[in-house]
């Protein structure tokens, strides 16, 4: 009884205590309070300290922090000839708080060999990659701070310790190329020609809050030597065609307008961007990733590979305070190019190329992609449904898109828009060929970068067969009424045919869009499906029918040989 009674007794007193309950779900310590904890980054600290930036640091957020160590701003002081962070305007510490804080968290996983794709609260993009000392691999910021340690997780994001404090790019473009001997031709070719003034200038910002930033190409002067360049007045005689070489319209001052790119623009940025614009009115650099080199006009015209130049790397991605400079290994100017027919087959995508096994080869089997699977081709509509590259022997290279219920209200696909390849800039007349289907879209529109061209397409329309005595029409009448034979020879029959869409003005020499949109289809069958095969830009002062294309695998063209023959799709070869 007495026993019950204590236990009785003790139960009530438990019961009537106050019990502790943890009212955190995570102990993890904000920045702040990480950073003063740990006294090997109490200068840091300070830092964050004068300038009000601990109060925010030690908020509910997702922040990356790169902290530098109490022996990094012993350097920083150091190399600015004080002896304490008192000595410093706070507006110059205020501005190297931001430059270390990124409001994202970062892990070093998402690192690459480029600028960091959020930029610091200074505004300024901060730059990774890698370095290999006495054997040791490590992570460097800016190129010049070691990542000595990484993802340190705290409460509101992310640390990574650095050996060295950052600095803020403070020189403008032209002063950062006038500081390096390397670069000393390139610079009196900047100022011989107004550009240095140009690239010398603050940013400012327009009402959409757009920075008036620039990247430079800059070309070195064994690049320039080694061209045959060895002064200015080398580069004057060369291309100062009106003696004038402040003028816009001076070769000299275009070659200088030619290496200026509107915006900050990364070398992570080129390798997933074809195409620039440049200075130089609607001129423009195409771009592409080979293995580890970026390749600039590296480009396939009329069928021949030109070389490009490559960008140097080490001691490209220099962030300026207005913009960003980059060096490339050779010298290169605005190539002059007349208006060139380019011949786009569709099925020229690189992942189907990358299907060795089937991709034009004797006996290859349809293969199929889905929503996101095609790096040069978009489309809407049903994601369930693929496109689909189909081997058939009589169009060119031996293949067809294959495209199940484009139409809209079939629960198909909508639309598809193809990057093209370089198209050099000039009038163009757009054909585009298919085969035809009896129950295949009847309004096919055709968009060229946003703008619809001017005739729609039914590819239910079949071509017109010349070898009927009743009904064979000639292929300039036939032209003229808006179709052609593209295949040579004519196979009786056969549904391939050829519909001129419209004509287009080209500004820029470059990658561009082309996009088939569709509406409702009456009568159409929704269980079929669209084949498209070739999409023609020809120039409008150049034969529209000829050369036209051989039938299979391995492809390749047909040119008339006698013109004193009728153009009837057969004879006269």
């Amino acid at each position: 009884m007495r026993l019950t009674l204590v236990f009785l007794i003790v139960l009530m007193f438990q019961s009537c205590t106050e019990q502790k309950i943890k009212e955190s779900t995570d102990d993890t310590l904000n920045i702040t309070e990480y950073l003063r904890v740990n006294t090997e980054y109490s200068m840091f600290l300070e830092i964050l300290d004068i300038t009000n930036y601990a109060s925010y640091m030690n908020t509910y957020g997702t922040f990356t922090l790169f902290l530098p160590t109490n022996d990094a701003v012993k350097q920083y002081l150091k190399d600015l000839g004080v002896s304490s962070l008192k000595e410093v305007p706070v507006e110059d510490l205020k501005n190297i708080a931001k430059l270390h804080i990124l409001d994202k968290t970062i892990t070093t996983s998402s690192f690459t060999d480029g600028k960091i794709a959020t930029p610091s609260l200074y505004g300024q993009f901060l730059i990774t990659g890698a370095t290999n000392i006495n054997g040791v691999a490590s992570e460097t910021v800016n190129k010049t701070s070691n990542i000595i340690i990484s993802n340190i997780i705290a409460g509101n994001g992310i640390i990574h310790a650095i050996d060295k404090v950052l600095r803020v790019a403070d020189k403008t473009v032209a002063a950062s190329i006038e500081s390096d001997i390397n670069l000393s031709l390139f610079t009196e070719v900047l100022k011989a020609t107004g550009w240095y003034e140009k690239l010398n200038k603050p940013i400012v910002y327009d009402e959409n809050k757009v920075g008036s930033f620039l990247t430079v190409l800059g070309e070195s002067n064994a690049v320039l030597n080694k061209a045959g360049f060895n002064t200015l007045e080398d580069l004057k005689k060369r291309y100062s065609h009106l003696k004038d070489p402040t003028n816009p319209a001076d070769s000299l001052n275009l070659y200088v307008q030619y290496h200026v790119l509107p915006n900050l623009i990364y070398l992570s940025d080129m390798a997933i961007t074809p195409v620039f614009e440049t200075k130089a009115p609607l001129e423009v650099i195409s771009s592409q990733l080979d293995k580890q080199s970026i390749l600039l006009n590296h480009d396939i015209f009329n069928g021949i590979q030109e070389q490009g130049v490559a960008i140097v790397r080490d001691p490209s991605n220099t962030t300026c305070s207005n913009g960003v400079l980059h060096y490339v290994d050779g010298h290169f100017t605005i190539k002059k190019r007349v208006a060139s027919p380019v011949y786009f087959d569709l099925c020229n995508q690189p992942e189907m190329a990358a299907n060795v096994a089937n991709y034009r080869k004797t006996g290859g089997v349809a293969f199929s992609f889905v929503l996101g699977g095609l790096s040069n081709v978009t489309w809407t509509g049903n994601k369930t449904y693929n496109m689909t590259w189909q081997p058939y022997g009589g169009a060119a290279n031996g293949d067809l898109w294959n495209i199940f219920r484009f139409r809209t209200g079939a629960g198909g696909l909508n639309d598809i828009e193809f990057d093209t390849p370089v198209i050099i800039k000039g009038r163009y007349k757009i054909w585009v060929s298919y085969r035809a289907i009896a129950k295949a879209s009847t309004n096919t529109k055709v968009f060229f970068n946003g703008v619809q061209t001017s005739r729609i397409i039914n590819q239910q329309e079949a071509p017109n067969d010349p070898s009927n005595v009743t009904t064979g029409i000639n292929d300039r009448v036939l032209e003229s009424q808006g179709y052609k034979r593209y295949m040579f020879p004519f196979v009786k029959g056969d549904a391939l045919n050829s519909r001129f869409v419209g004509i287009v003005e080209v500004l820029t020499t470059g990658k561009h869009k082309i996009k088939f949109v569709t509406d409702a289809c009456t009568g159409c069958s929704a269980g079929d499906a669209d084949r498209f095969d070739m999409v023609e830009f020809r120039p409008v002062d150049m034969d529209q029918i000829w050369p036209k294309f051989k039938p299979g695998y391995g492809g390749g063209f047909v040119q008339r040989t006698d013109a004193t023959k009728g153009d009837n799709g057969n004879s006269g070869y």
